[in-house]
């Protein structure tokens, strides 16, 4: 069976978003989490988890952080805290996060998430074998690369099929540093704020950037969009598709959702047809903002070409 994945950014939105077919909610705190579309807290996420556990649905919590030695003091409580809650899943990518939720025996399972450093089959199981119960595949695995990948590992593997694209995380404020620099006031620095930055000598380029308390966040020209490729992933194996609506409308995320549920029923069924997903696609294309490109990222590339 495949599973729907989607970011949650309120507590009406992760009930429309069950009602669209969600079949697991991700959301967390931005102490713990990276690049999350809101920072819920506990008693939140509480709320959130009644919700979908008495809808038949699950949960997944980001602890997903870089975490320095101040941060790593809080994770053990917080991971105990989520435990009690009866989150269904935490996302972990910090190793010594991992060590703390192992130590602590919790009734937690976790799914390992490295973000770009999650890249081969040995590097999955190896975690598997650390009772990780998936892996998040990072954006940079072309098809070709997949391929393989999907018949060597041992646990299940969760791909973005739709959303923002992070290329680059530096833990400094970099855009802080460069109003203090220039002597301006950057009375916003957050992603609300709608800021970009192009390369050198690539008007054309838009880089959204923005700032939070893990420091600034890159993300890519235009958001992904695997819904013409959704077969191939399906013929794979790789079944757990995470849609994230960071730069979504909140209304419009949860309609383009709905269109990914469609297909995700379709090829369930065995009635994907090229006509239906390109139907579904222009809807999503027609909901995506106005802002935002859309493309597939790397999904067709040459994997000589991924640098």
């Amino acid at each position: 069976m495949t599973e729907l994945v989607a970011t949650v950014a309120s507590y009406d939105q992760a009930a429309a978003l069950i009602a669209a077919g969600v079949d697991r909610l991700y959301l967390g705190e931005d102490y713990f989490g990276l690049r999350l579309p809101h920072s819920f807290k506990p008693a939140e996420i509480a709320e959130i988890v009644e919700l979908a556990h008495k809808n038949g649905r699950k949960v997944t919590v980001a602890v997903n952080g870089i975490f320095h030695n101040d941060r790593i003091k809080k994770v053990a409580a917080y991971l105990e805290k989520m435990a009690t809650i009866g989150v269904d899943e935490v996302s972990i990518g910090d190793p010594g996060a991992i060590y703390l939720l192992q130590q602590a025996q919790l009734n937690l399972p976790y799914i390992y998430d490295a973000a770009d450093l999650v890249t081969s089959s040995r590097q999955i199981n190896f975690w598997g074998k650390h009772q990780a119960s998936g892996a998040v595949l990072a954006h940079e695995v072309p098809y070709q690369e997949m391929v393989p990948l999907s018949k060597q590992i041992e646990i299940p593997v969760e791909v973005t099929v739709y959303g923002a694209i992070a290329i680059h995380q530096s833990g400094r404020p970099l855009l802080q540093n460069y109003s203090n620099f220039v002597q301006e006031h950057l009375n916003k620095t957050d992603r609300e704020r709608g800021l970009f930055i192009s390369a050198p000598h690539k008007e054309e380029t838009h880089y959204s950037i923005y700032e939070d308390l893990n420091g600034t966040h890159i993300f890519a020209n235009n958001d992904l969009d695997l819904m013409l490729d959704l077969p191939k992933l399906w013929d794979l194996g790789l079944r757990r598709w995470k849609l994230d609506g960071l730069y979504a409308d909140a209304g419009n995320f949860v309609k383009q959702v709905a269109t990914f549920a469609q297909a995700r029923d379709l090829l369930d069924q065995g009635q994907a047809t090229t006509d239906a997903l390109q139907a579904l696609d222009q809807t999503v294309h027609e909901l995506q903002p106005a802002e935002r490109g859309l493309d597939n990222g790397f999904f067709d590339l040459d994997p000589n070409e991924v640098k």
